[in-house]
């Protein structure tokens, strides 16, 4: 199995570019994306109130633990238990679901490659590099469609946390990867390069 990690600022494209990835490695090699906003710390002792103000994008708001369990499991070829959460409630909705190893395994989040040890497991470490005006932008769309987010609240978190965090330790990320993305998730060009690059390493991994 082969795992990446793909990280970048909140609204850069990386469900995207994951998604991209996984349609151009095609349908002889399974993949699987792991989204990191699924570990988020559930806190049920809180009330909905109190749970909005949570900083969601630091990077203790994790529970690293049971991501490295997971992904540790996965490479040993055992299967895991889905972990999801609910934006609207602020609260985890995990599921009985069972997610099966596979061929290549992506990992996706704005704290991607800050758990040392995750990033000594990867094969790539990927930085999508946007601009932070239009990351903002897509997160405003974002949020308002799937997260039933106001403006107000968005704009509200984004001053108090995104922004904040972002400059203290996303985009020093770009140090730690090993390719930087520009142009999003939708960079077919690098998308093409890296599932090339992908199905040439499972080859030889076979081979072996």
């Amino acid at each position: 199995m082969l795992f990446i990690g793909i990280c970048g600022a909140s609204g850069s494209g990386k469900t995207t570019l994951s998604e991209e990835l996984c349609k151009a490695m095609g349908d002889k090699i399974s993949t699987y994306v792991l989204n990191q906003d699924a570990y988020y710390i559930d806190h049920p002792e809180l009330t909905y109130e109190q749970r909005t103000k949570l900083n969601y994008d630091e990077p203790s708001i994790f529970d690293h633990e049971a991501l490295f369990e997971d992904v540790r499991c996965l490479l040993r070829g055992e299967p895991i238990e889905k972990k999801d959460y609910d934006f609207t409630r602020h609260a985890r909705c995990d599921s009985k679901q069972l997610i099966h190893p596979c061929d290549v395994l992506i990992l996706e989040g704005i704290h991607a490659l800050h758990d040392a040890r995750l990033g000594e497991l990867m094969l790539l470490k990927l930085y999508i590099n946007v601009e932070p005006d239009i990351c903002l932008l897509r997160r405003i769309n974002r949020d308002i469609k799937e997260r039933q987010r106001s403006i107000d609240s968005i704009s509200s978190q984004y001053l108090t946390t995104v922004k904040p965090m972002y400059d203290k330790y996303i985009r020093n990320y770009i140090s730690l990867a090993d390719v930087i993305v520009t142009r999003g998730g939708k960079n077919a060009r690098i998308v093409d390069i890296l599932a090339g690059y992908m199905r040439n390493s499972l080859a030889i991994s076979d081979e072996r």
